[in-house]
């Protein structure tokens, strides 16, 4: 550590490059606060459809941006991207209210989008040192932990981007051995995307979320690849 900030991204090695995806979004900005804060960071890239022209759902938009990074490998790689709504369409409260549409369109971004980033952006990690790769999911992703039913396209949108994660990171461990891809549950964080639905629980704030993310992140190993994690770093049941 040094007067730059406090380093929690330690395990990472000395000079890492770190690429956030959702960079613009509340908690994807406040991760890369974060992230900046690192004395041992060497290049932060942010990507978001505002800034950069990112697009989660144009595989060529996401395959042109993996194409300019591939002189150096990644150290860190966050997706922060998902919706909860679609337009002015509420989560369905019951199997009547389930619209093809909207569950199409929560899978283009929750689920279809991330695993072309998995596609294209996992085999640029690096192959020599750690690196660690996080998926944005939600707990009501997990089906072992649905007790009160409802949301039922985003729960299940949420469920395959877990089994996305977890599959490559089976995959990755054959070429990528000092790498964990792990998926991992925000909380409740006061944002845009959440903000009609918190009532009743407890909630964070960008900072305090994204804090706790980067700590747990930065004690993740590579034999614990493949995992749900929350953002206090206690295990989720898929």
């Amino acid at each position: 550590m040094d007067t730059k900030g406090n380093c929690i991204l330690s395990s990472l090695p000395v000079g890492f490059r770190a690429v956030v995806i959702g960079a613009s979004g509340g908690i994807g900005s406040a991760i890369c606060d974060v992230i900046a804060d690192q004395p041992h960071l060497r290049e932060l890239v942010r990507l978001s459809r505002s800034s950069q022209g990112f697009d989660l759902t144009d595989e060529n938009s996401i395959a042109a941006h993996a194409s300019h990074l591939r002189a150096r490998p990644i150290h860190l790689l966050i997706c922060a991207t998902g919706v909860l709504t679609i337009g002015d369409r509420s989560p369905e409260k019951a199997l009547k209210h389930l619209d093809p549409e909207i569950m199409a369109a929560q899978f283009a971004t929750n689920t279809i989008g991330p695993a072309l980033i998995a596609k294209h952006f996992l085999p640029l990690l690096d192959r020599r040192e750690k690196s660690t790769a996080a998926f944005l999911s939600a707990r009501v992703g997990s089906i072992g932990d649905n007790r009160l039913g409802g949301w039922i396209s985003y729960r299940s949108s949420k469920a395959a981007l877990n089994q996305v994660v977890h599959t490559a990171a089976i995959e990755m461990q054959r070429t990528h051995p000092q790498a964990a891809v792990v998926a991992v549950h925000p909380g409740t964080v006061r944002t845009r995307l959440s903000a009609p639905y918190s009532s009743g629980h407890p909630t964070l704030s960008p900072s305090e979320a994204s804090s706790s993310i980067m700590k747990m992140l930065g004690q993740i190993t590579p034999d614990q690849t493949g995992k749900f994690f929350s953002y206090d770093g206690r295990e989720i049941e898929w």
